[in-house]
């Protein structure tokens, strides 16, 4: 049997040891490997219990054949899955078989790749794969569904519907320049411009609170040694993530924990307590701190409520980024006797809640979501990356201007109408560089 380059073969489930494996191969090679492999010319479509046989005729493995035939297959090609038992040496003695009958070692995210290419699926279904898979809520997970049915590349194709009618008007007048424009054209321009603005607003909303839920916030809880870091850290997550002792200092390196409020995954960093420390260890604990800081999307200065803002708390504040979203939290409240609230001065926040109860941290976790950018928008949610956004932004901005002084000015407003429908073409991959392509698909998983 001839080796050939374009077929391709992996594991396509997760590492380590499950009930099921498959492993899955595509390509022109996909139905020669299945005859080898299992003994059987399988039917499409048609799952066929049988053994997984090496080259010497040993049994490797007994499961489930399946063979999508293409074009109707995944990737648009041949694709054979052979569904065994999940042990990871069985996987890859497997694997090694389809290899030394052929093909070769998948890429990451190459039979996605393939999809996209045979016009399977389009970019942003494609992208939505990795989503799905990598949905850190139940939220963004619905959100990634939505787009892999098709649903946001379906709206897009509208907006640009739309733009394309429009263009069409505005060529007639350049090709026919003595002919006089009828008022009521320009009037009709005018409607479907404000139109497919408004679609596109729309969309860009339903994928900017999608971004939300795909990124998420992370956020630093910052503050002196023992004014309740880790006990707010652990009343967000539901567990004890970090340890709590009356011992200054306690905490060294910074503890991580993602929490899900209202499915907008929040990454909370708890760190060491800043205050001048004579402890080695403890001032490196210090300086990752304010490296934590710096990389974070908002931070929570804690102060006790018995103690209150003093030298210390002044200094950190001089030293967190302008900009930066911050809320100062008065812990402890259950000890001084003082109830839970929230005040907001300007751009400061501040707020008063009990780690050890609870009480007031339904406040804090509305705050993040405020920082978050998050407002529910119903079933319009995409999970969308931030190259969807620039690319809305954009024709967004190309539709600005065809609204403004480009008006007047055919040559000029049909311009900014092609740009616009060039930017929304880049997220549906109608246009897309190839370099762009394979930083996408190069993060997807092996086997995917």
């Amino acid at each position: 049997m001839d080796a050939r380059p374009d077929t391709i073969a992996a594991i396509a489930t997760a590492p380590g040891r499950g009930g099921i494996g498959v492993v899955r191969v595509s390509g022109p090679l996909a139905v020669p490997i299945a005859r080898a492999v299992t003994g059987h010319a399988l039917a499409p479509r048609h799952a066929t219990l049988c053994r997984f046989r090496g080259g010497g005729g040993e049994i490797l493995d007994e499961g489930i054949a399946l063979l999508f035939p293409g074009p109707r297959s995944y990737t648009g090609e041949d694709v054979l899955e052979l569904q065994g038992h999940g042990g990871p040496v069985v996987l890859r003695e497997i694997v090694r078989r389809c290899v030394g009958l052929g093909a070769r070692l998948a890429e990451p995210g190459e039979f996605t790749r393939r999809a996209f290419l045979n016009d399977r699926l389009d970019l942003a279904q494609a992208e939505a794969v990795a989503d799905l898979i990598d949905a850190a809520s139940a939220e963004a997970a619905r959100g990634a569904a939505r787009s892999l049915a098709g649903e946001f590349s379906a709206r897009i194709a509208a907006v640009v519907e739309a733009i394309t009618r429009l263009r069409l008007h505005v060529e007639a007048c350049i090709d026919f320049p003595e002919e006089e424009i009828d008022p009521a054209d320009r009037a009709a321009q005018h409607a479907m411009l404000a139109a497919a603005r408004d679609d596109l607003a729309r969309l860009f909303e339903g994928a900017a609170q999608g971004a939300v839920l795909r990124e998420g916030l992370t956020v630093v809880l910052v503050g002196r040694p023992n004014v309740g870091k880790s006990s707010l850290l652990n009343r967000l997550a539901g567990e004890e993530v970090a340890i709590v002792t009356a011992v200054a200092g306690t905490t060294r390196d910074p503890v991580r924990a993602t929490i899900a409020v209202e499915g907008v995954p929040i990454h909370l960093i708890d760190t060491a307590g800043l205050r001048e420390s004579g402890d080695e260890v403890e001032r490196i604990g210090i300086a990752r701190t304010w490296e934590a800081i710096g990389r974070a999307g908002a931070a929570i200065l804690i102060e006790e409520a018995s103690g209150g803002a003093g030298e210390e708390e002044s200094r950190i504040l001089a030293r967190i980024p302008q900009g930066l979203p911050l809320a100062r939290v008065t812990n402890k409240i259950d000890l001084a006797g003082l109830p839970a609230g929230r005040e907001s001065s300007g751009a400061e926040v501040r707020l008063r809640l009990s780690a050890r109860t609870g009480e007031g941290v339904a406040a804090l976790r509305a705050w993040l979501l405020e920082v978050a950018g998050w407002h529910p928008a119903g079933e319009g949610i995409f999970l969308a990356r931030e190259r969807h956004l620039v690319a809305l932004r954009e024709a967004a901005g190309h539709l600005a201007n065809a609204a403004g002084a480009h008006m007047q000015a055919f040559e000029l407003f049909a311009e900014d109408l092609r740009l616009a429908q060039a930017a929304l073409g880049r997220i549906t991959g109608e246009v897309t560089a190839d370099d762009l392509l394979g930083q996408i698909f190069s993060r997807f998983c092996i086997g995917k």
